[in-house]
């Protein structure tokens, strides 16, 4: 029997559902694992921190929170995955420039913040 593994996945930010057009990417882990090299070979690994992100593209609908993603620096992202898996961004805000492309009609979107937990 197959599993769901696949599909739609669901983004809520404070609440407001957007229309996902395209993936959702959320971090697996909150360090990067690196390997520290000796003369000898591998002698350990060093971690640094990764920011928490959620990465996205959404359809730009005419009800699109736009001030929500244009001034708000306090906001909870949660992408809900079609394998059931939950990711929760707190303290989220936007991050980078971003630009409606009306040719599609969607809009790039990625959101850093201060802590994100799998559920």
């Amino acid at each position: 029997m197959g599993q769901k593994v696949a599909g739609i996945c669901y983004i809520k930010l404070d609440g407001q559902q957007l229309e996902v057009s395209g993936g959702v990417e959320c971090p697996l882990l909150d360090v990067k694992r690196e390997a520290v090299m000796s003369l000898s070979g591998v002698a350990g690994y060093k971690e640094t921190a990764i920011k928490p992100f959620v990465k996205l593209s959404a359809n730009f609908t005419p009800d699109f929170p736009l001030d929500l993603v244009r001034n708000n620096t306090e906001m909870t992202i949660t992408a809900e995955l079609a394998n059931g898996k939950v990711y929760t961004l707190s303290g989220a805000w936007l991050e980078g420039e971003t630009s409606a492309k009306g040719d599609d009609g969607t809009v790039d979107l990625e959101f850093a913040g201060l802590k994100g937990i799998w559920q």
